[in-house]
């Protein structure tokens, strides 16, 4: 008689990988591939909407005809503007989403997301501190303040989710959504004593993908890049989790490291992603679930998968921001939270 392996019913809701069919290297591959086209495909269309109407054939000419002076102003436009803004979009969705992957495998919680740990109202009272001291007069300064206030709340929330010399995931929770309070309380603060103006406060509360430059790409992509792929590398090690801390331990995980260096790292990639984009929420939330249903709960599918998802739906809702009241724009946290909300919804029924 073959032998089954019954799983706690509070682990069902992502986590049952043997009920799930084995995953293959040709499914994987056909699913990364056709997530890379359908990436590919809406990035074009994204490069060719906005407040002034491009041509493909002058969004062609600006990339790969750089030397045709005829349409000097088009080029500025989509290599200047629209091309940062379009790969901010993607690397912040692609982080968010493998962060909030993680979380969820970390804490066993399906409505786990980045944000929920506090770490993005530390990044935001980092960049008020800056505003109001005057001190965000270089493009730099703002974002490295946010920086700063998100490894913060980081450490104390990883401090205070300590139990015993084991990092204890409700503690760090709850510890999180408390601490995350806080410095929300802190927020109100600083924007009722700012005498600046008001409208920096209000984008980078809500999220916003205009101030992207290529000099700032090129301080976050490389960290966001190389955390997400070390997280990618620890799938297997996520799925032995997702049975339990001790059955993991019986396998060979070290548990409490991986735990530890997971959270670091997604961590890191959601307060670089708040120090350049400012809060966009939902993303972390929506995406891995969206995943999860479509192509089941497998980590080493699951991971990857998120990551382009993560890019297509941040790219996709950003120009959904410049185009639904063109040539005004909303801003993307707002379309991210319009789309999210109603998911979320949905899985706190269902759960």
């Amino acid at each position: 008689m073959r032998s089954r392996l019954n799983l706690p019913r509070s682990r069902d809701w992502a986590f049952d990988v043997m009920a799930k069919s084995p995953l293959t290297i040709r499914k994987t591959l056909l699913i990364l591939t056709g997530l890379l086209f359908l990436l590919v495909g809406i990035t074009g269309v994204s490069l060719l909407f906005g407040a002034t109407r491009v041509s493909l054939a002058e969004v062609w000419s600006a990339l790969f005809a750089p030397s045709d002076q005829s349409a000097e102003g088009m080029r500025t436009i989509i290599l200047q503007i629209r091309l940062p803004r379009v790969f901010l979009a993607m690397i912040v969705g692609a982080g968010l989403s493998i962060a909030g992957a993680t979380f969820q495998a970390l804490l066993r919680n399906p409505l786990a997301e980045p944000y929920i740990l506090g770490i993005s109202s530390g990044g935001t009272v980092g960049a008020l501190v800056a505003v109001t001291l005057g001190l965000s007069v270089g493009h730099f300064i703002t974002p490295l303040f946010s920086f700063l206030g998100s490894g913060l709340v980081m450490l104390l929330v990883f401090a205070l989710g300590y139990r015993r010399g084991f990092l204890d995931t409700n503690a760090l929770l709850l510890s999180g959504v408390m601490v995350g309070a806080f410095f929300s309380a802190m927020v109100l603060l600083f924007t009722a004593l700012m005498n600046q103006d008001i409208r920096t406060t209000y984008l980078w509360l809500i999220g916003n993908l205009g101030a992207a430059e290529s000099s700032s790409l090129l301080v976050i992509v490389p960290p966001i890049l190389a955390s997400s792929v070390l997280l990618v590398l620890q799938a297997r090690r996520f799925n032995l989790i997702a049975t339990g801390d001790e059955t993991a331990l019986h396998l060979g995980v070290e548990v409490e490291r991986v735990k530890r260096f997971s959270y670091l790292l997604a961590s890191l990639i959601t307060g670089l992603s708040v120090s350049i984009s400012g809060v966009i929420g939902f993303v972390g939330l929506v995406v891995p679930h969206t995943c999860r249903l479509l192509f089941g709960p497998d980590h080493r599918l699951l991971l990857p998968a998120s990551m382009i998802g993560g890019a297509i739906f941040l790219v996709l809702c950003d120009l959904l921001s410049r185009i639904l009241i063109a040539p005004s724009e909303i801003p993307v946290g707002v379309v991210t939270a319009v789309l999210g909300a109603p998911v979320f919804i949905y899985l706190l029924k269902r759960r």
